[in-house]
């Protein structure tokens, strides 16, 4: 006998609805990256059409294009370096605003959250003449600079309302021991923390993958990313919604596999402090 009461039967149709109705585009996208350019543009859709590997051949570079592998590459290397780096500065200052006394914490987490208030667009100008100045147009690192202060403020945000449910006996007792700070975090708070922690780089490693505007403005060819691979596909002329869509899917599968494979940490992450 089914003892769910109704309201549960209806919030779970409801999440089932929620959760196909989002799945839907994604599954639009994989089936039109198959398709030919003349198939793919037809209206209304053709889902019998033939399949072919064309879209993603164009992608490749195969049939004489642009290689993706320098974008990808630089995206792989903008996203990992910047997330690493914010982690290695996010932790000390989560630590210090949840477990060591600090005044007016509050005040200090609403001014690392009003940094992100600003509009991107108006800190463009600025970094770009910087970035002219001194010879980092096109550069990688620049990039990577950017991504790191840019997350920084969410990832201290975040990881202050995870580390605040680290006990603090287990940190008293490693200082009876000796452990001095490094220690303290990588061996102590860090492991008990690490649900926390891999959401919050999960979450930084997506917002530097998905970067556009600053890697657009400030990247030519040598610093170029997947997103401005991307944007170079969609053109006044031609068909080329098929070679989008493949792109689309081929960009956003380091993405979707980071997310699959820290599934548990990121919903283990966003739900610590959440239940008393």
């Amino acid at each position: 006998m089914n003892l769910r009461p109704p309201r549960v039967k209806g919030l779970g149709l409801v999440a089932w609805l929620a959760g196909i109705l989002f799945f839907l585009p994604i599954a639009w996208m994989v089936l039109t990256s198959f398709h030919s350019e003349e198939s793919a543009a037809t209206n209304p859709p053709s889902f019998a059409a033939s399949l072919t590997l064309d879209g993603y051949r164009d992608f490749f570079g195969t049939t004489g294009g642009a290689s993706p592998w320098p974008a990808l590459v630089n995206s792989t290397v903008a996203s990992l370096a910047s997330t690493v780096f914010v982690l290695v500065l996010a932790l000390p200052a989560a630590y210090a605003l949840s477990i060591r006394p600090v005044k007016k914490w509050t005040d200090v987490l609403f001014f690392f959250l009003s940094t992100k208030m600003l509009p991107v667009v108006a800190g463009l100008l600025p970094i770009y003449l910087f970035a002219k100045n001194t010879g980092m147009l096109d550069n990688i690192w620049l990039l990577v600079i950017l991504y790191t202060s840019m997350n920084l403020p969410i990832a201290v945000w975040m990881m202050q309302s995870f580390l605040a449910e680290v006990p603090i006996a287990v940190i008293e007792a490693a200082r009876i021991d000796g452990a001095r700070l490094p220690t303290l975090l990588a061996r102590v708070v860090a492991p008990i923390a690490m649900p926390g922690i891999a959401a919050t780089a999960l979450i930084c490693f997506i917002f530097s993958w998905n970067e556009l505007l600053f890697a657009r403005v400030l990247s030519g060819v040598v610093a170029q990313t997947a997103p401005v691979f991307l944007t170079g596909f969609i053109t006044s002329q031609g068909l080329f919604l098929a070679k989008v869509c493949a792109a689309s899917l081929v960009i956003s599968l380091p993405v979707l596999a980071a997310g699959f494979a820290a599934q548990d940490k990121l919903v283990q992450g966003l739900s610590l402090g959440a239940v008393k």
